[in-house]
């Protein structure tokens, strides 16, 4: 069971009040709505929550978009919501961030492509007096008030142990994933490898990363495909990832004697399992991510007490029950 510790903000929120009385004066403000490029400071009256994800490549940022709209209308908000091209992209990503704070936010939602390299701005963000949201990935660092997560090493110990099932046990395995500097990217993979080498008749013979990028992601499973014919399981660790994968196995006919298991939903996962290439999946519940992020970055600036980790959950999800009300729910095509 993981112990919930909470952060007051009322220093930072009492800051954000202030830039919030300043900004009030101002009669140039940006214009209102969520989505690509949008911007602009606070207006006196509704807090301003800026949010700069990883991406819209991916249905799963669309639905976290609909999560904090949904969120930030019904706490009375402002909210914008911007990522970069691909989830590879780390230095448009900062460009961002530091745009947003440009903008005068009341409160930042950020998560992190490189849990490092975004340091320096966030660190410029919080001796602002800005609360910083981490979502989705954390940052190796104390600035974000508070993380609105899936517990991405648990998430992943879990599709290891379907893995151990569905190949009894034994047998060489192979991860693609997305990146290797995010915590998400890192804690999927650990959580899987660490899961795997605990068992004595198996081995993790490769990890690669393919960005997220579905086409990289495709080429690299033939290459591991091709470089281990005897290879029992492969798994996917987020949706372009995991996409790729099933494109790799589809066009290499390894459909029958492979475990496949990816990560997050989208349709082409669920049409994966629905025609048995896929075995299942892990999914997040993206919607609550968003609605949290914002939930959590209003009530920072309100000066109430956050938790330091929200832990938004997961299932694992197959042609057997995905059609259970509690996981249809969270699934997104």
């Amino acid at each position: 069971m993981r112990t919930t510790t909470r952060r007051t903000t009322t220093a930072a929120a009492a800051m954000a009040g202030l830039a919030l009385a300043l900004t009030a004066c101002n009669d140039d403000g940006g214009g209102e709505g969520a989505g690509a490029g949008g911007g602009g400071g606070g207006d006196g009256e509704q807090p301003y929550v800026a949010i700069i994800s990883k991406g819209f490549q991916h249905q799963f940022w669309q639905t976290v978009n609909q999560g904090a709209e949904d969120a930030a209308e019904e706490l009375g908000a402002r909210m914008t919501f911007d990522g970069p091209d691909t989830e590879s992209d780390v230095e448009q990503q900062l460009q961002q961030l530091q745009t947003a704070l440009s903008g005068n936010p009341d409160a930042v939602g950020f998560a992190a492509l490189d849990s490092e390299a975004s340091i320096p701005i966030l660190t410029q963000i919080d001796g602002q007096g800005i609360p910083v949201v981490a979502f989705d990935s954390g940052v190796e660092s104390d600035i974000p008030v508070s993380t609105v997560s899936t517990d991405n090493y648990a998430a992943a110990a879990e599709a290891a142990e379907h893995m151990i099932e569905l190949t009894d046990g034994s047998g060489d395995v192979a991860v693609v994933c997305h990146d290797q500097t995010s915590l998400t990217g890192i804690q999927r993979r650990d959580g899987f490898v660490e899961t795997i080498e605990e068992q004595p008749d198996m081995q993790v013979v490769d990890v690669q990363y393919g960005g997220g990028d579905q086409l990289q992601s495709t080429n690299i499973t033939k290459s591991i495909l091709q470089a281990n014919p005897d290879l029992a399981g492969i798994y996917g660790c987020n949706e372009g990832s995991a996409i790729g994968v099933v494109n790799g196995v589809r066009e290499q006919n390894r459909a029958e004697d492979l475990a496949v298991i990816g990560f997050d939903s989208g349709q082409g996962q669920i049409d994966a399992i629905n025609e048995g290439i896929m075995d299942g999946a892990i999914t997040q519940d993206p919607y609550q991510i968003g609605y949290q992020t914002v939930e959590t970055a209003v009530a920072a600036i309100n000066g109430e007490e956050v938790e330091e980790t929200v832990d938004t959950g997961y299932f694992w999800y197959d042609a057997d029950n995905m059609d259970d009300d509690e996981i249809a729910r969270a699934l997104y095509e």
